[in-house]
């Protein structure tokens, strides 16, 4: 039998096209309008409803513009919360172009100590190969955020304000991916040609300095001090005086981020089970980013809990998939593309996992929950996409059925966790490889 496609079979697949009426008015259609607008389903928007049992956010959303910060963005619309109270003010920022510098220097360092630890395998070893397709990306993860702040600190927006080059990333992440991917080939050929590990450890600072001259080039030299003062919602003046970014945190931070614990939902693998991913990581040294894998009702009833007693949530989920973005809606069910091509469609989320159909892409905060006889019927969410044509004013709705099809991933405080939860955090974590899609919200996140 043939395997390629013969003449034969063209010719019976443009008959029954040509036969199939409902085909000719889709291609019609399709061929004259947005796909998501003649799938998007009617009823589900027409139904859905933005109220809450259960809101938390007074304040307005964030803006990671042309960058892949999400991960930060979420994690410091968290912190600001209790920091917003604490100074009694109506709105506040932390400034994540600060946190962004370091993520960027620290990483640099973290990808060329890789270079080092794996120069006995050969340059087209798979791990290697992944390493150097992403150098430098904007995402992260939670636990790669907390190593950052606990090194770092954080300051106000007012002492490190966004630059060009942290709210549009692209120019300098390829200018610095060159950097790191020549510097790889410089270290690996001091190593080949006999060179000891002193010797390619000597280069390698000698282009961090590179590096950190690329970073206060385009993002701005990060503050040592800083002086702090604020005027509150009730008009009161306030000043703090001279602060360094980590008596910062220790002031302004009231989330127990220490005592954080990252669950996921990953149907491919044993629950009750921790795992972290091969090479993700942004400090070199600090603590690898470790996942408890639960099923998908128990990190619902977690973040249920954290809710209702008053406190946001950080999440990572796939954000694109069936999402109207200016409505700011999400549902399982939200584009009738079966109704349209007349096709099946769909996996379960392990296989989607396993062929690539899905993946973490998009951190976000969970800020509000409508619950009905004890269950979660949708979900209110920060974005960090701004107000302008995203979500209403920046916030969306998300039915619970979208809930367990592509969410992956919540930071949840020990105290939250049940007996079996904290049992499963026992013993040491399987090494997941470094491509797995578990570590997808590291890589270089495509712009929103």
């Amino acid at each position: 039998m043939a395997k390629g496609v013969t003449d034969t079979q063209i010719k019976k697949l443009r008959k029954a096209f040509d036969a199939d009426a409902s085909a000719k008015v889709a291609q019609n259609a399709v061929s004259n309008a947005d796909l998501s607008t003649l799938t998007l389903r009617r009823d589900l928007v027409q139904n859905m409803d933005f109220s809450f049992s259960t809101k938390l956010d007074e304040w307005s959303v964030t803006n990671q513009k042309r960058s892949g910060r999400c991960w930060l963005f979420a994690t410091l619309n968290l912190f600001r919360v209790g920091a917003m109270k604490k100074m009694n003010v109506k709105d506040f920022e932390f400034s994540q172009a600060h946190i962004h510098f370091w993520d960027k220097l620290e990483r640099a360092n973290h990808f060329l100590e890789a270079i080092l630890e794996t120069s006995d395998r050969p340059v087209d070893d798979r791990t290697i190969h992944f390493i150097l397709s992403d150098p430098i990306g904007d995402g992260g993860q939670w636990n790669m955020a907390m190593n950052l702040i606990r090194k770092h600190g954080l300051v106000p927006m007012s002492a490190y304000p966004e630059s060009h080059s942290s709210s549009s990333t692209r120019s300098m992440n390829t200018v610095l991916k060159d950097i790191l991917r020549s510097t790889a080939s410089e270290i690996r050929g001091i190593l080949d040609n006999g060179g000891s590990e002193k010797e390619a450890r000597e280069h390698k600072e000698s282009r961090m300095k590179g590096i950190w001259k690329v970073l206060c080039i385009h993002l701005g030299t990060p503050p040592e001090k800083f002086d702090w003062q604020w005027r509150d919602k009730d008009n009161e003046f306030h000043r703090k005086g001279e602060m360094t970014p980590l008596e910062f945190v220790d002031e302004y931070v009231d989330v127990d981020w220490e005592n954080y614990v990252c669950i996921v939902n990953d149907p491919r693998n044993e629950y009750y089970q921790t795992y972290t991913v091969d090479f993700l990581q942004n400090v070199a040294g600090g603590p690898p980013v470790v996942y408890l894998n639960v099923p998908s009702d128990e990190m619902k009833g977690v973040t249920q809990r954290l809710l209702e007693d008053g406190t946001p949530v950080w999440m990572g989920c796939d954000v694109g998939k069936h999402m109207a973005r200016k409505k700011g809606l999400w549902d399982a069910e939200l584009y009738d593309l079966k109704g349209l091509y007349g096709i099946e469609f769909g996996m379960e989320k392990a296989d989607r996992l396993r062929f690539g159909q899905t993946m973490m892409t998009h951190a976000m905060l969970f800020t509000g929950v409508d619950v009905v006889d004890g269950k979660p019927r949708r979900w209110r969410v920060e974005n960090s996409w701004g107000s302008d044509e995203s979500g209403v004013k920046g916030f969306y709705t998300m039915n619970d059925n979208w809930f367990d099809e592509h969410m992956f991933e919540i930071a949840a405080p020990r105290d939250y966790l049940t007996d079996k939860m904290t049992d499963g955090l026992e013993g040491e974590p399987i090494v997941l490889p470094a491509w797995d899609p578990m570590g997808s919200l590291a890589r270089d996140e495509a712009l929103n």
